[in-house]
């Protein structure tokens, strides 16, 4: 699932794969893995790919229903 949202949203901005994966300092077949579903990039990753493509990523809290944003999550321990 994660990898149709990555090529949507590289597709619009677009980006063919080669252009965003320099963007991210990666190989070309490392995207190419994550948007085919063969692979997952983790959050830090994912979070830049939707900076870099002109997207925001809202979460929404399972417990509160709330939805927020990557710049109002903190930790809860802190």
């Amino acid at each position: 699932m994660i990898g149709i949202i990555l090529k949507y949203m590289r597709r619009k901005r677009k980006y063919k794969q080669s252009d965003l994966a320099k963007i991210l300092n990666i190989g070309q077949t490392t995207l190419s893995g994550w948007e085919r579903g063969f692979r997952e990039p983790n959050s830090e990753m994912i979070f830049k790919i939707a900076e870099v493509c002109n997207f925001e990523i809202l979460i929404k809290d399972k417990l509160t229903g709330e939805i927020y944003s990557k710049n109002e999550i903190r930790r809860k321990d802190v």
